[in-house]
């Protein structure tokens, strides 16, 4: 009868604990999130992304100004006193002086039109500037996501588990204080119980810190606990089956927003070349003039032109900067090309390593283990294993639940990834 009445406590508990493990383990300030919620909060409220369209928007003024010509200079000279007629200011027409000159600067060997062209070319690397943060955001932004999801998964089962010892546990110290259960039972149980609070705290600590970079990426409440939602796609299979290294690159080499950068560094360094070069060559100063009494003859009026001549200063040092950096901006360009390559390599070879590993568990696994661990239950109320051997039972689901959460969390993350290096979304859109 004692029997009876411990596996119908049992069952109870054990049911019970399943039920609040799973109506208690959010937090009331809760934020349910879609993918494509936290996507829009993140391109509308990130700040990084709103200093860096500032940026752009700065570059594009910087092009206003390379198109303004340089302003007339006015000069204006009058006489302060007139000794003969002991007159300030005198303005007459017998005794008054002034002189006045209009001039205007004139740029010479197109450096005008080189100025707008580097101008423009700095609104391109701003904006280049800008979707590269975008792709490095947006990675960060999808693999938290997709971490806190599969953690909370994770949590899910140490909350089931913990809540389930936790009151079968207590049954068992009223069974243990009637004689009915050995003391090592009892503290097989408690072992299980502190190891079990022991690993969900430290994923809980790591949900945390995931929590915290995604809230500050789409600017959440910091208060806040964000419950993301499953995406539809995450048991989607044979997703690179149709694909190769060759076609993946082109797209990287076509969207890469760091190697638009690297070859846009180009353009400005052949630009600014022939710049520094046009600098050598002297500009032009026209003016105009009229003096009243102060020249060879009254009312004088006269045109002038002045440049500088270039003997001893003809840009020679920065004309010389100007064709290292071409060649350095090329290197570079040379060398982005040679990182995305490999990046694009070494994420495809992963993702698809992945992929198959994924591909090749069978689909009702999970199914059969649940199947499993019910049988194994049911021995164990009947006595035909041991709490020892349930226990053991129980962890190996825990762990196959966690591992094949890790893996489902490693190939989403492969293909996010691969989405990064290839600098356009593939996948998972």
């Amino acid at each position: 009868m004692r029997k009876i009445y411990f596996i119908l406590t049992f069952l109870c508990f054990w049911g019970l604990a399943a039920s609040s493990a799973l109506a208690q383990q959010f937090p009331k300030d809760t934020l349910q999130l879609t993918l494509a919620q936290a996507e829009k909060m993140f391109l509308n409220e990130n700040l990084a992304l709103i200093i860096q369209r500032y940026e752009v928007d700065q570059a594009k003024a910087e092009v206003i100004t390379a198109r303004l010509f340089e302003n007339p200079e006015f000069g204006f000279e009058s006489n302060l006193y007139n000794p003969g007629d002991k007159r300030f200011f005198d303005y007459s027409s017998t005794g008054g002086q002034y002189a006045a000159q209009l001039s205007q600067l004139f740029l010479t060997a197109g450096k005008r039109n080189k100025n707008i062209q580097l101008a423009k070319i700095s609104v391109q690397l701003s904006e280049n500037q800008f979707y590269d943060l975008l792709r490095t955001l947006r990675y960060a932004l999808r693999s938290n996501f997709y971490k806190i999801y599969f953690q909370q998964q994770s949590a899910n089962v140490y909350h089931q588990e913990i809540s389930s010892l936790q009151q079968t546990l207590k049954v068992f110290e009223q069974q243990y204080l009637k004689g009915n259960i050995a003391q090592k039972e009892l503290l097989r149980i408690k072992s299980q119980l502190y190891s079990l609070q022991a690993e969900l705290n430290e994923l809980q600590q790591e949900t945390e810190e995931v929590q915290a970079e995604l809230k500050l990426l789409i600017r959440a409440r910091p208060t806040a606990y964000i419950v993301p939602e499953a995406p539809p796609y995450l048991d989607q299979k044979e997703i690179l089956s149709k694909l190769t290294y060759t076609q993946l690159l082109d797209s990287a080499l076509n969207h890469r927003a760091d190697l638009k950068i690297a070859r846009t560094q180009v353009e400005y360094s052949a630009i600014n070349q022939k710049l520094q070069q046009a600098m050598a060559i002297p500009d032009v100063t026209m003016s105009l003039s009229f003096d009243k009494k102060g020249n060879f003859i009254d009312n004088y009026s006269g045109i002038g032109i002045s440049l500088p001549l270039p003997f001893f200063n003809r840009n020679q040092g920065a004309i010389k900067q100007a064709k290292i950096a071409v060649e350095a901006s090329k290197a570079q360009l040379l060398n982005q090309q040679d990182l995305v390559e490999n990046e694009v390599a070494k994420s495809f070879n992963g993702a698809l390593r992945l992929e198959n590993l994924y591909n090749s568990f069978d689909p009702k696994f999970r199914e059969d283990f649940d199947h499993l661990i019910n049988e194994v239950f049911k021995n164990y109320q009947k006595r035909n294993i041991s709490l020892l051997e349930f226990l053991d039972f129980y962890s190996s689901y825990k762990e196959n639940a966690l591992q094949m959460n890790n893996l489902q969390l490693n190939r989403i993350n492969s293909l996010e990834e691969l989405n990064y290096v290839i600098g356009t979304q593939i996948f998972n859109q």
